[in-house]
């Protein structure tokens, strides 16, 4: 079960994945031996399942982010005997596509895209989007500004 020193180690691995045990120890007032352990435990319990990095999209040229709302034609997706997910699957493999959510709502999926400008936006989702069997509208809302605390 998850208790609060649990909470706290994982809120300071979530702000920085590769902090040392010390530091984590530090910053959360806990010894630095339950840090170790406790992390191992929720390694292998995974509740950590694995360590990520942020990136500094722009200066890898990923300047715009986008949110696409989705709607499937449910016609065309069970004549083909797919399901929502198959749909979502086939859509996380477009290199611009880093997260499809299947959503409750006004529409079925909402998928997370970064790329370099408007053009390739533009071009992703007439030209490879709209194109994947079941796709039938798409709603896309460019993101004006990212608050990341």
């Amino acid at each position: 079960m998850i208790d609060s020193k649990d909470l706290l180690i994982i809120d300071s691995l979530k702000k920085d994945a590769k902090a040392s045990v010390i530091a984590i120890a530090k910053k959360t007032g806990l010894p630095a031996t339950t840090v170790h352990n406790r992390i191992k435990k929720l390694v292998d319990s995974k509740v950590i399942t694995g360590y990520t990095i942020t990136i500094d999209h722009k200066k890898i040229g990923k300047n715009i982010l986008a949110y696409i709302a989705v709607t499937i034609n449910y016609t065309e997706f069970k004549a083909n005997d797919l399901a929502q997910r198959d749909i979502a699957r086939m859509i996380t493999k477009f290199n611009n596509v880093e997260e499809a959510s299947i959503i409750t709502g006004g529409t079925d999926m909402l998928i997370k895209v970064r790329v370099k400008n408007i053009e390739e936006l533009n071009k992703f989702v007439i030209n490879e989007l709209r194109k994947v069997m079941g796709v039938d509208s798409t709603q896309t809302m460019v993101v004006l500004q990212e608050v990341i605390d």
